[in-house]
């Protein structure tokens, strides 16, 4: 099969193709949810899938790579090619994608003379040994070898973040070098200098937004009017940041005639078919003027929910695409089945500050040194000091936090601080031979914009009463390895602790999980963290998948940072609660641009 691009249309195989396309993560899905995923891709319509691939997640450690379970990208491709869709690749090295350092590994923040998304030699190496890697992956499925892979993306959206022109030559040389003979592309906002920044010789360019489908093509139709017409990513919603208001919808019926109207200007990638979940700590973050780290859903108001339901907003697109193509469709399946297992009570308590050595090991410092300097990447990091004298009404402050810290005196929490805060101090009094601690949460990278590389934990200096304080030990805590933990019977309503409980489930399914007790952290369902809640929301509900459930007891362990705020309860539930709504007619899904530096990105 061959997949080439002629006189600005696309053609596979000899014939004209219109491709009709929806965004789905292989890495944000459970993989026993992709054969759903893909029938109801074709219930819609659709003749393609487009996907991001996330360094980060493969390359988690630099040169251990991982291709399997939730981050097997060519099994995705497989399935996706026996459901009869093309497939569309978009490898990075940056993918934005409202993901944890837009996709990039953490740990280029530790190589030395590193500027990432640029021609500078040690961030060229790191992504070449990623890609070659990836494309063992990719090579052999690609549409020149008999697979479904048609196109894949060179970087991303990159006319927002610089103009190195050189190294976006050398990935599309790079690219080419390494065995990938189908077309390559960019993706970029509207405005003429997105594209002239954004784009390379040899990829067409493509554009992403989410309505006004004539008023976004004039600047393309003038800079390349011989290229296809294309939008890589059709927004069809928008994702939640902590603290929004709302959770962001968008109309269903405008989002049906933004699509009609695209497929009237050339081919369209729906982003997101499905939006999925940020799993574990691998939520990215707004950074502009202030932090806006992402919920853990990323429902997105998809066409599909984050748990692969239909919704209005599916059906509405599916007649557009059936009057397009004029021939029936297939039926849609059925939704997955959902059950509520009903309350948790938690009988056993961990408290963290006392399980420090059972769940991490000790580094010595001068002076504390972000957590990035320890070998960590994900989750929190302890620093902490024994005082060598009485302190009354003292002060400890700090440069900068990343990016939510507590401050304890042995047990006792004296304050809190988060990175949005003008004010970096904490009072406290303690006796000599108290120990002080802090601790630090990261609460995602942010995935787009000039401040992707700050790092996490403390943050410069520390001072005590504008004075260095030398001597700490830290303990990294990644929060992945749980089981030296010590649980006492009871509960308790300290703060940083561990609650542990367990409850039946007669037939594992979808299930959603309500923390109306609980005020801040992360949860794991037999080892496997599901991902952060926060009391201010708009999510009030975390998605848990029937996959990491098993016929009979299942356990589930709770870190709460913040301390309860009620009975030490939850309840799993048949209905996601996503947080109050609110729809606009036109364009809803645009309110946060007005709210955050999006709006340069793109307006």
């Amino acid at each position: 099969m061959k997949s080439e691009v002629v006189n600005g249309e696309f053609y596979i195989d000899g014939r004209k193709t219109k491709l009709l396309s929806g965004a789905v993560h292989y890495f944000r899905n459970m993989p026993d949810t992709w054969d759903d995923i893909f029938a109801k891709m074709r219930a819609l319509g659709l003749n393609c899938v487009e996907t991001y691939c996330a360094w980060n997640m493969h390359e988690k450690k630099k040169g251990q790579f991982c291709f399997k379970g939730m981050l097997d990208v060519s099994a995705f491709i497989r399935k996706a090619g026996e459901a009869g869709l093309y497939v569309i690749v978009r490898p990075g090295p940056y993918i934005c994608a409202e993901w944890e350092f837009g996709g990039l590994p953490w740990w280029l923040q530790n190589e030395e003379d590193m500027e990432i998304r640029s021609s500078n030699s040690a961030y060229t190496k790191c992504y070449e040994s990623y890609l070659k890697r990836l494309f063992e992956e990719i090579k052999p499925l690609l549409c020149t070898n008999g697979g479904p892979v048609i196109m894949l993306q060179c970087e991303n959206e990159y006319g927002y973040y610089g103009n190195d022109k050189e190294y976006l030559k050398h990935l599309y040389v790079f690219y080419r070098e390494n065995g990938i003979d189908v077309p390559l592309f960019t993706s970029d906002g509207v405005s003429q200098e997105n594209l002239m920044d954004g784009t390379t010789e040899g990829c067409f360019p493509t554009l992403n937004f989410g309505s006004r489908v004539s008023e976004k093509f004039k600047a393309h139709d003038k800079l390349f009017p011989n290229d296809p017409k294309m939008c890589m990513e059709l927004w069809d919603g928008w994702f939640d940041a902590w603290g929004d208001e709302f959770h962001h919808t968008a109309s269903a019926e405008s989002y049906a005639e933004t699509v009609r109207d695209m497929i009237k200007k050339g081919s369209l990638n729906i982003y997101m078919f499905i939006g999925g979940t940020n799993f574990g700590f691998t939520n990215g973050a707004n950074h502009d003027s202030s932090y806006a780290p992402v919920v853990t859903s990323y429902d997105y108001d998809a066409l599909l929910t984050e748990c692969g339901d239909i919704t209005p907003k599916y059906l509405a697109v599916r007649e557009v695409i059936k009057e397009t193509l004029g021939t029936p469709l297939p039926e849609i399946p059925e939704d997955r089945e959902k059950r509520a297992y009903g309350k948790v009570l938690f009988k056993e308590y961990a408290p963290l500050l006392q399980n420090l050595n059972n769940i991490s090991k000790s580094h010595f410092s001068v002076t504390p040194k972000n957590m990035e300097k320890y070998g960590e990447g994900y989750g929190y990091i302890a620093y902490c000091t024994e005082l060598k004298r009485d302190y009354k009404d003292s002060l400890v402050s700090f440069e900068s936090i990343g990016d939510r810290a507590h401050v304890f005196v042995n047990q006792k929490l004296c304050g809190t601080l988060y990175i949005n805060d003008k004010n970096k101090e904490v009072k406290f009094s303690a006796k000599s031979g108290d120990v002080l601690t802090v601790l630090c949460e990261n609460m995602g990278r942010a995935d787009f914009g000039s401040k992707m590389a700050r790092k996490k934990g403390i943050i410069g200096r520390c001072l005590i009463d504008g004075k260095l304080y030398f001597g700490w030990k830290v303990y990294p805590l990644p929060m992945e390895d749980l089981e030296n933990l010590e649980f006492y019977n009871g509960c308790s309503e300290k703060t940083a602790l561990f609650l542990k409980g367990s409850f039946d489930a007669d037939k594992p399914c979808d299930t959603f999980l309500r923390l109306d007790n609980f005020r801040k952290g992360f949860v794991m369902i037999n080892g496997f963290n599901i991902g952060r809640y926060w009391e201010i929301g708009p999510q009030k509900t975390l998605y848990v998948p029937a996959s990491i459930l098993k016929e009979g007891q299942n356990e589930i362990i709770v870190f709460e940072s913040d301390g309860l705020n009620g009975t030490a309860e939850a309840e799993f539930v048949a209905v996601p609660d996503l947080g109050q709504t609110e729809i606009k007619k036109k364009e809803c899904f645009l309110l946060r641009f007005f709210k955050s530096f999006h709006i340069k990105r793109r307006k």
